[in-house]
């Protein structure tokens, strides 16, 4: 399933809990694919606190407490790091990472907590939801088979990298143009892993942002670029990512582009990739500018004049999922909407990520 859809569906889990209708939640998938990071946007977005157990780490008393004795009876110290109303607030979200990688006697004490919302005397708080996430058995991760028990006390999604939201996200998140051009122009590259042959670099979500990291740290080493990208996402696609980005120096004028002087179209089909993730960038720094409007017409004006026409799909497409619905009221929408009446969108749903922000 796409992040996107998860994402809303972690949503409503979270608000649920106000009318006592939330259902633990278990997110699979392979290493990298984004699975803790959508939970810590969950808790941002409700600006909750987020409280990470990995579950790997711990023993079995690390969850269910140390005991002590108290008078003539045994009483258990409930761990600081659960949650507690007083201490972190009435609402938040209890996140079980790598609860496949926990061994069994874990995952056992994890059994109450889960289904019962208790461990003994500690009760989870009303407002709290309960997240956990892990890797799948065949992703060559350290893991445990989840025992039926346990698996049946959660509802369960698996997440998929999907380039689309990825590259919503990217846009939000100001990751380097070049890196989502790059990722447009060789979309099968998002997510490269073979776990029969355990690489230690792969492309993925989070190396790809790893990737961001090194253009920025080698800009001015060029000499080390090559090595700091293979680095993040593997020999072969980081001399990708490398001769790809050597020719975004060719790249036309994009002032003149947002400022209505310039229509210049490159011939490389690389370099209009590259224009185009350029140019969403380059409207979401418009965005709370007097001038949006006339920027947004600029680049509607130019996303006509591509000569595969899909391109400048692409374009507007991720241009309405970075700045929502003012798009819609630039009149050269209009005009771009005409123009490719005869071509199906190629994502029909205009996600509106901006609203939602």
């Amino acid at each position: 399933m796409r992040p996107s859809h998860i994402f809303a569906i972690l949503d409503r889990e979270f608000r649920a809990t106000d009318a006592g209708h939330h259902t633990p939640v278990m997110l699979w998938g392979p290493p990298g694919v984004g699975k803790s990071q959508m939970i810590a946007q969950i808790a941002a977005r409700h600006e909750v606190p987020l409280t990470d157990i990995r579950l790997s780490q711990l023993e079995p008393s690390d969850l269910r407490g140390i005991p002590f004795r108290k008078d003539s009876l045994v009483e258990w110290a409930v761990p600081a790091m659960l949650p507690d109303a007083a201490r972190h607030g009435a609402r938040g979200i209890l996140f079980l990472d790598e609860i496949t990688s926990a061994p069994p006697a874990v995952s056992a004490a994890a059994y109450q907590l889960i289904l019962d919302r208790r461990l003994g005397d500690y009760a989870v708080p009303e407002g709290w939801a309960i997240f956990a996430a892990g890797n799948r058995h065949g992703d060559r991760g350290v893991t445990y088979p989840m025992p039926a028990p346990l698996a049946n006390r959660f509802t369960h999604y698996e997440v998929e990298a999907n380039l689309d939201d990825w590259v919503a996200w990217a846009h939000h998140a100001a990751i380097d143009p070049r890196l989502i051009a790059f990722l447009r122009f060789r979309p099968d590259l998002l997510f490269d892993f073979d776990p029969a042959h355990n690489p230690v670099a792969f492309p993925s979500p989070r190396s790809w942002e790893y990737a961001h990291r090194a253009l920025q740290k080698f800009a001015s080493a060029r000499e080390l670029l090559l090595d700091g990208l293979q680095a993040c996402v593997g020999a072969a696609a980081g001399i990708e990512l490398k001769a790809f980005i050597d020719q975004m120096d060719r790249m036309p004028d994009l002032d003149g582009i947002v400022e209505g002087r310039s229509a210049d179209m490159p011939e490389g089909i690389d370099l209009q990739y590259g224009v185009a993730a350029a140019l969403v960038r380059r409207a979401l720094q418009a965005s709370r500018r007097p001038d949006a409007r006339k920027v947004y017409g600029h680049i509607l004006r130019y996303a006509r004049g591509f000569p595969q026409r899909e391109l400048g799909v692409m374009l507007v497409t991720d241009l309405q999922r970075s700045i929502g619905t003012p798009l819609y009221h630039v009149p050269e929408f209009a005009e771009w909407a005409n123009s490719i009446s005869d071509l199906m969108l190629y994502d029909t749903q205009w996600a509106p990520v901006a609203e939602n922000e």
